[in-house]
């Protein structure tokens, strides 16, 4: 194979991959994609059709069974008198014992149908029923909890590539105005007005901001390629849109936590239902099973019970028939310890279910506490932080001014613009603090609609 053979095919993949238009997505609409092309949404979808097939077979269980059987054989006819335990290795013969060891052989064929009713179960059959409809219910809160487990994911992975990109574009202030002093002061150096080690200086503060704008750049390719895993797109074709999140949300109060609405409850609380479901479907088993069976068949057979064989082709095709019609019981005497220990380790099964339903209700009020003591935190640090900016801006204009005047030195400028810096990074991380605290309350309480909805204005 050719060198050009080798390389073409992903030369032409990556020209494929940018030539295509970058896609612009908000919160929301990063949302809708990751819930349309994430797997694991996929898989849960299918484990409900699953689920609802199971509800089929089980809904079976109420049909009649009917069993067909057709035989043709060729076989020795010597019967013996005895007992045979039952067994599955030596096919059964019929007809009188002839005390013979004759090796010769004759056709036989069978034909017959039998059908099987149970006209009640004591319950049974509704019980295995509604074991496969919990799973059903159990498989559609999986599906919900997977979408809201997504949702929020893809949500915090928005928030994460915003406050990078928000880092990016104050550490490029950072960088300008270092930039600024570098130059300012090579001209006080070159005039020799000023020492040469500011220069110095000066060049490594310009240095270590291009490292924190570096350091920015690295973040927000980690947080798009984060994000593009749930989107479903490249990692250089997603650009996001923050424009609802530079603001600060306006006040509002925090609903009550209510951890029983929230998708990973209601899956566990399906959970429980299952679990009692086949509890009750193991009680209803140790009861006696009625049948009705009705059956007809036909027999033909080359031989007869003098022990003569007919020969040619008799035997091939079924000469005599019967009918037959019947109630049978059956009672499984022995199983009663099994059963016994099957409700005991199901009982077991609940008890675990149900402690770990109480867990989770228990984790999700101390995941709702957190939230609001986040959000609350949040937002008296993003009322903090104008102040810190405004402060750090007007300690830098005076701290450059006396540098200019000859009354100040490198290291006040430089701490003074490394400060402010700092301080327009906090600033912007703040406010999208409130954000992430507003998706946390929204997260703990099951229902992240009204943040996607509020990020939208």
């Amino acid at each position: 194979m050719s060198i050009g053979k080798l390389f073409l095919p992903p030369l032409i993949a990556t020209w494929v991959a940018l030539a295509q238009p970058p896609v612009s997505l908000t919160v929301g609409k990063a949302i809708q994609r990751a819930l349309k092309n994430y797997p694991s949404v996929r898989v849960s979808q299918e484990q409900i059709n699953a689920a609802a097939a199971g509800i089929r077979l089980a809904r079976t269980a109420y049909l009649p069974r009917a069993d067909a059987l057709a035989q043709v054989n060729r076989a020795t006819r010597n019967n013996v008198f005895g007992l045979l335990l039952p067994q599955s290795a030596i096919p059964s013969l019929s007809g009188p014992v002839l005390g013979t060891n004759n090796l010769g052989t004759t056709w036989g064929t069978a034909l017959g149908v039998l059908v099987t009713w149970e006209p009640f179960d004591f319950g049974l059959r509704r019980a295995n029923l509604n074991v496969a409809s919990a799973l059903e219910v159990e498989s559609e809160a999986a599906l919900k909890r997977t979408e809201y487990e997504i949702a929020v994911a893809t949500a915090d992975a928005c928030l994460t590539l915003a406050a990078a990109q928000e880092t990016i574009r104050t550490a490029q202030a950072g960088v300008d105005r270092a930039a600024v002093l570098l130059r300012t002061i090579t001209a006080q150096v070159n005039a020799q007005l000023r020492p040469g080690a500011d220069a110095s200086r000066a060049d490594a503060e310009l240095a270590a901001a291009r490292t924190q704008w570096i350091q920015a750049q690295q973040a927000a390719a980690v947080a798009r390629a984060t994000l593009s895993q749930f989107v479903g797109l490249e990692p250089g074709l997603i650009t996001l849109d923050v424009t609802g999140l530079l603001q600060l949300p306006p006040e509002q109060d925090v609903p009550a936590a209510d951890p029983d609405k929230n998708p990973v409850a209601l899956e566990q609380n399906a959970a429980v239902e299952e679990t009692l479901a086949r509890l009750r479907a193991l009680e209803r088993s140790y009861f006696p099973r009625f049948y009705l069976q009705a059956s007809a068949y036909a027999r033909g057979s080359g031989a007869e019970t003098n022990g003569k064989t007919l020969g040619g082709l008799n035997g091939l095709a079924p000469s005599t028939q019967n009918y037959a019609l019947g109630f049978t019981v059956t009672f499984p005497v022995s199983d009663l310890p099994a059963i016994r220990a099957r409700q005991a380790a199901q009982t077991a099964t609940v008890r675990a279910q149900q402690a770990r339903s109480a867990q989770i209700a228990t984790d999700l009020r101390a995941q709702w506490n957190r939230a609001v003591a986040m959000l609350h935190g949040a937002r008296q640090i993003a009322a903090n932080t104008p102040i810190q900016v405004s402060a750090a801006r007007t300690a830098t204009q005076q701290a450059t001014a006396r540098y200019v005047s000859g009354l100040g030195t490198i290291t006040e400028v430089a701490d003074a613009q490394r400060l402010l810096t700092q301080s327009e990074i906090d600033n912007a991380l703040a406010r999208l603090a409130v954000w992430r605290g507003l998706l946390g309350v929204a997260a703990a309480a099951g229902d992240i609609q009204p943040f996607v909805a509020e990020a939208a204005r």
